[in-house]
């Protein structure tokens, strides 16, 4: 697994798929791959009303990524820095069996260059001391990203504001029938 962890709030997320516009515009992608993407759920019936969830797909950056061993020519890699896995294009011939390997589908097939491509977390921005672009670029801020170590406290901080958010909203309700 990664150092990083990317996460989403889904009772944030509006499906606005801003996160998909600016990843492909990093990695400056034609139509068809996309290495995050929104996966729509829904819309069902809850309640008498019709509700849709959002769902963030990046690349999980795995501990053992069965794309990188699938790949014969070594171009899916993993950074042992901090266990992004990643592809060198310059060493990708297109065969798509990284893709084949994946469960989850992270590896794309990019057709303006013949190759794969894939979530990296924007390696290159965060080298920089930057976040990845579907994080820096979500509409409602409902992508989260940062150290494993550093995830439990946002979660539980989301947890604390979205319970006071609650229980104010009981309390007024009680006050001002």
């Amino acid at each position: 697994m990664s150092i990083y962890y990317l996460f989403q709030d889904q009772r944030n997320c509006i499906g606005c798929h801003s996160c998909e516009v600016h990843c492909k515009l990093n990695k400056r992608l034609p139509f068809g791959p996309r290495p995050s993407q929104i996966v729509t759920v829904g819309p069902k019936i809850i309640h008498g009303v019709p509700r849709a969830a959002f769902v963030f797909m990046p690349c999980f950056h795995c501990e053992q990524p069965w794309c990188v061993h699938a790949c014969p020519t070594g171009a899916m890699q993993r950074r042992p820095k901090d266990g992004i896995v990643f592809v060198d294009q310059a060493l990708c011939i297109g065969c798509k069996s990284c893709m084949i390997a994946c469960p989850w589908g992270a590896p794309q097939w990019n057709p303006g260059t013949g190759k794969v491509v894939k979530c990296d977390y924007c390696m290159d921005r965060l080298d920089e001391g930057l976040l990845p672009a579907c994080v820096n670029n979500c509409t409602t801020r409902c992508l989260h990203f940062g150290k494993v170590e550093d995830v439990p406290p946002l979660k539980r901080e989301r947890f604390a504001r979205q319970m006071a958010f609650d229980l104010e909203t009981l309390v007024l309700k009680k006050e001002n029938p």
